[in-house]
């Protein structure tokens, strides 16, 4: 295959493909009788779950993928999660706007470890759906504003599909107007790789 050659994404119910989502997500998809209709998911290259070479193979423009990023927020001594939705051209705005609603002295991103550990999801799939409870997702009102959006499904292997007011519907979703502060350079990717 050319290298240059996009590779095509055939998008299906998420729950038709539970092989296709991590465990937590299928699960939450289940929980969630309002919002699931409006969920699709694509197999992918799990080498190309990277949010800059998923885009590039599969035609997909950065505008039209979101990351999620989870945020360790620290207090007196106390760790707690949340999870940012960002437009693959911005990056999270951690150290303002996310420490600041999250009245955190400080607010940094999660160890890998820590964050597939505990969300039973694999690094470069995490998605804001199925995240652990008490976990709040704060979405980016220009990714909830979106009327579809290219998303990690919990594993490498596939990606969701869904409008972005679905993840402004999930039960712990906060939306957030400027969230994802524009990226300097020019390949639009503002998040640590494989979010």
């Amino acid at each position: 295959m050319d290298g240059g050659m996009s590779l095509q994404l055939l998008f299906a119910p998420a729950l038709s493909r539970p092989d296709l989502l991590a465990a937590p997500v299928a699960a939450a998809l289940r929980d969630l009788p309002d919002l699931r209709g409006e969920v699709e998911v694509a197999e992918i290259d799990p080498a190309l779950a990277d949010t800059a070479a998923f885009c590039e193979r599969y035609g997909i423009s950065p505008a039209e993928s979101a990351n999620c990023v989870v945020i360790a927020a620290r207090r007196g001594g106390e760790t707690s999660y949340a999870a940012c939705m960002v437009a693959a051209t911005t990056r999270a705005d951690v150290n303002g706007l996310v420490r600041r609603h999250l009245d955190v002295r400080k607010a940094s991103f999660a160890p890998v470890e820590t964050v597939t550990a505990a969300t039973g999801m694999e690094y470069g799939g995490i998605t804001p759906v199925g995240l652990p409870a008490g976990w709040p997702v704060l979405v980016d009102e220009a990714v909830a504003k979106t009327g579809s959006v290219v998303i990690g499904s919990g594993i490498r292997g596939s990606k969701l599909r869904l409008p972005g007011r679905v993840l402004a519907a999930l039960p712990a979703a906060q939306v957030l107007p400027g969230l994802g502060a524009p990226v300097a350079p020019p390949d639009g990717v503002g998040v640590p790789p494989g979010t």
